[in-house]
């Protein structure tokens, strides 16, 4: 069967495939990720709908895109129906500015929306192939539970999660290592970037092959489309007529893309706001055209983004006309006008962030984690300097990507508040870890796959 919508490699070095060939094999064979040849449109009238749409239904209508030729609709309705089954609160902090807390899933974490979809669809595939698939993840916070959380129990696929040892809260370490079955968590000596270069390495190892080898990282572009689904219902509860300016935490950038999808797919947005913490090549970029990796990735408290070199940052350059090799090398300059029109980046500090958490509960009560404080710090930032754009009239809406329960420390030091635990996080506390520790060193991550899978 043909899909209408087929998938290329950033790299441009392979032939395009089906969305199956793209979610199942996860990365392309010359190591680029996978992009729509087209971007299916939504029209005006279709958005309009979506108002009275609960998320599952808004889901299968966007995903529809993409996938009509791939999945049943029936199946795909059915999918998004069980995946979404939980709230996306929408908290007016002030008149037209709102955050839309991401983390009511099961563990806690935007990531949720992406995983499960992914992990259903990949179950749903390999149950017609009657095969199986090993997952290897790398994370620098979220990712790793969320995507061991989707996929625990499922028949024919096993995960694997590298995390790096000292950048996680105990919080998000124990959500991945607390559920075993089909699940393997490897804490690894090392940064982010090292984790991620090892998923990608065993990609292209010859002597994994007989793996049946996937990821659930954002490099799949099976984690990318669920993601920009809730763009939309922010827009359909809160603006439907008006353009929507929103501000995103960004690490891996993989959240930031399903934005710029969902734009480019025809959702009214007036500006994206990229907010990093101090890894900061891609707001160098926009500054100087200039872009360059931060090697070793700078540690901070919003550790989810301490990325020095963000994956979908090839994707992004592809939307905008550009080519970027995996190892962040500018083959073909983006069109940085248009990407200037629609974007505005900046890096914000860990004493900003701190400064932020303390001024949006001070102010407002808004209880924000680290990373939603860069997000609404990003924000605050273009306002001041788009006073037009300041007004009661503008809908303005920042993404929290986590529940501040998984940042207690930060949040007590900060605050002298203990953030109430939701109930996913209450379970986890009660349960026994179990994970494997690495020294970074591919040659051995290799050996273990192999003796283990």
């Amino acid at each position: 069967m043909i899909n209408s919508v087929l998938y290329y490699s950033t790299n441009l070095q392979t032939k395009p495939v089906t969305f199956r060939e793209a979610l199942l094999q996860g990365l392309a064979s010359d190591r680029g990720l996978y992009m729509p040849k087209k971007i299916p449109p939504i029209s005006a009238n279709e958005i309009q709908m979506f108002s009275d749409m609960p998320y599952y239904e808004i889901a299968f209508t966007v995903l529809r895109k993409f996938l009509h030729e791939q999945i049943p609709d029936k199946t795909l309705m059915a999918l998004a129906q069980d995946a979404y089954d939980f709230s996306i609160p929408l908290e007016q902090v002030y008149e037209g500015k709102y955050v839309m807390r991401l983390d009511h899933g099961p563990t806690a974490s935007f990531k949720d929306f992406a995983a499960r979809m992914m992990g259903r669809m990949m179950q749903y595939f390999l149950k017609q192939e009657n095969r199986s698939l090993l997952i290897l993840t790398a994370t620098s916070g979220d990712t790793g539970s969320a995507i061991a959380n989707a996929f625990y129990g499922l028949e024919n696929i096993h995960v694997v999660v590298l995390f790096p040892e000292k950048e996680v809260s105990a919080r998000q370490r124990k959500q991945m290592t607390t559920l075993g079955q089909n699940t393997q968590i490897i804490a690894l000596d090392g940064k982010f970037d090292d984790c991620q270069a090892f998923v990608k390495r065993a990609f292209a190892d010859p002597e994994l092959t007989t793996l049946n080898l996937s990821s659930a990282n954002s490099i799949n572009v099976g984690r990318l489309l669920p993601q920009s689904v809730y763009y939309f219902y922010a827009f359909s509860r809160l603006a439907k007529n008006k353009s929507t300016i929103f501000s995103v935490p960004s690490g891996n950038f993989g959240d930031m893309m399903g934005g710029l999808l969902a734009m480019k797919m025809g959702l009214p947005v007036k500006k994206f706001i990229i907010a990093t913490n101090e890894n900061d090549a891609f707001p160098k970029f926009m500054q100087t055209g200039t872009y360059k990796i931060i090697v070793p990735s700078i540690n901070c408290i919003s550790s989810a983004m301490n990325v020095g070199h963000p994956s979908n940052m090839s994707r992004v350059f592809a939307l905008y006309g550009g080519v970027m090799d995996e190892k962040g090398n500018v083959l073909t300059p983006p069109h940085q006008e248009l990407m200037r029109k629609e974007i505005y980046s900046t890096s914000v500090t860990n004493d900003e962030t701190r400064e932020t958490i303390k001024e949006a509960f001070d102010k407002h009560r808004l209880l924000l984690e680290p990373h939603g404080a860069v997000a609404w710090t990003g924000l605050q930032r273009y306002l001041e300097e788009n006073k037009t754009d300041d007004t009661k009239d503008q809908v303005c809406v920042t993404l929290e990507t986590a529940h501040p329960a998984k940042f207690p420390e930060q949040i007590r030091e900060i605050l002298s508040v203990d953030p109430e635990l939701p109930d996913s996080l209450a379970e986890v506390e009660k349960k026994q870890e179990a994970f494997v520790k690495m020294g970074n060193n591919y040659e051995d991550f290799r050996e273990f796959l192999k003796r283990q899978y």
